[in-house]
């Protein structure tokens, strides 16, 4: 008996290709799939969650996005890993500045994702799981930044499952991000953790690529229209990301 359909997706393994580009916007997947696949075709809408696939310089390559939040992508990127054959999931996201070496619109290449989370009680481990990035994508990323002459960093981000972190009464220099920032954590997000932690249980391949749409420290902010439609550096080094490995 088929593992497909899924409550949350209603598509073949055939309709995805073996890498996936994972926004959490739905439609942050709509503009690549529209601006930057070659025939494109809608492979999901369940609950508004858009998936395309089309090919990227001859390749194929699919879009679907992820909704918000380590429970939401923990969800996709299971079923897309488990039941649909995919190998490659490439989140392409947005992410709030935490260090003082990262800018806005400066890119970041997750190589590993912190968390305040209990996701990872999921796996019953005797001790703390490290979610990394799988090397061999995280290698093709760096290889293509450098080609593409882009502003980039590698190292920590932080997913966070609390976007509205109640800060009242504690002093400035022990709140949660302060504390993050100082053992070198780049930037905050809110999925990548759940989706390394769900690839290294599926023997697969996950990376988290970012861009800085916020800074926690100077305050300099993007609009959500621009967080949609004009992040496209980070969405060109994915999918020349994608089609190299």
């Amino acid at each position: 008996m088929s593992s497909y359909p899924t409550p949350h997706i209603n598509a073949t393994p055939q309709d995805f290709a073996k890498t996936v580009l994972m926004p959490g916007d739905p439609l942050r997947a709509k503009f690549i799939a529209e601006n930057f696949l070659d025939g494109p075709r809608l492979v999901n809408n369940v609950r508004g969650i858009q998936g395309y696939t089309g090919t990227y310089r001859g390749v194929g390559v699919s879009v679907m996005a992820s909704g918000m939040g380590m429970p939401s992508i923990g969800i996709y990127s299971y079923e897309l890993f488990n039941f649909f054959g995919v190998e490659n999931i490439i989140r392409v996201g947005s992410a709030g500045g935490m260090s003082e070496k990262v800018h806005v619109r400066d890119i970041v290449i997750g190589m590993g994702a912190c968390t305040d989370s209990n996701y990872a009680a999921n796996y019953h481990l005797p001790g703390t799981f490290a979610p990394i990035a799988d090397y061999k994508l995280l290698r093709c990323a760096i290889e293509q930044a450098e080609k593409m002459n882009l502003s980039y960093h590698v190292g920590n981000v932080l997913s966070s499952d609390v976007f509205y972190g109640d800060t009242e009464g504690v002093p400035q220099g022990m709140q949660s991000r302060a504390l993050w920032a100082k053992m070198g954590v780049l930037a905050v997000e809110m999925e990548s953790a759940a989706l390394y932690m769900n690839a290294a249980r599926a023997g697969k391949r996950a990376l988290g690529i970012f861009t800085v749409s916020d800074h926690l420290i100077t305050g300099e902010a993007t609009t959500a229209q621009e967080r949609q439609n004009t992040f496209t550096d980070m969405m060109r080094l994915s999918l020349e990301t994608a089609i190299s490995i």
